[in-house]
């Protein structure tokens, strides 16, 4: 899987400890990421993973922030872009099953190299279920289009 992966200053250390593992795990990775003591602005960082996954040049995104809100929001602003802000196993798992996230977002002042990585491989390996969550899904692709476009408005 092609996945784009960035950070800001707050988590260089360990936006390279899951390239490597995704890379390890046979997973091509595109490091869109700050320098080592580069001070940076997070949405400047989401927007270029986003733009990647929005463009089809990644599968896949992972962002880091200090706590993942920043870049959270930063990334839902790009249309075709579904960004989740995960926590543990449980939600990096149902953000795939049900709500087919192309994004992953992670703090790293809230979870260790090692959580993020459990994260990341729970995440990659879900699939999207599909189902009664498809349309709800195209709801979310409605709104990139603006205008009413879902939910009445």
């Amino acid at each position: 899987m092609r996945i784009a992966l960035a950070s800001d200053h707050a988590a260089v250390a360990e936006r390279q400890a899951l390239a490597e593992a995704c890379a390890k795990a046979g997973h091509e990775v595109a490091d869109l990421g700050c320098a080592p003591g580069a001070s940076v602005d997070y949405p400047d960082m989401a927007v270029r993973v986003a733009h990647a996954v929005a463009n089809g040049d990644a599968e896949r995104g992972i962002l880091l922030c200090g706590t993942g809100i920043g870049v959270s929001i930063a990334a839902n602003k790009v249309p075709g872009v579904r960004a989740a802000l995960v926590h543990d196993e449980f939600t990096a798992e149902m953000s795939r099953r049900h709500n087919d996230a192309n994004v992953l977002c992670m703090g790293a002042r809230l979870l260790s190299v090692h959580a993020m990585q459990r994260l990341v491989e729970r995440w990659l390996a879900t699939p999207f279920e599909g189902g009664r969550h498809a349309g709800r899904v195209d709801k979310l692709r409605a709104l990139d289009g603006g205008a009413g476009g879902c939910c009445g408005g």
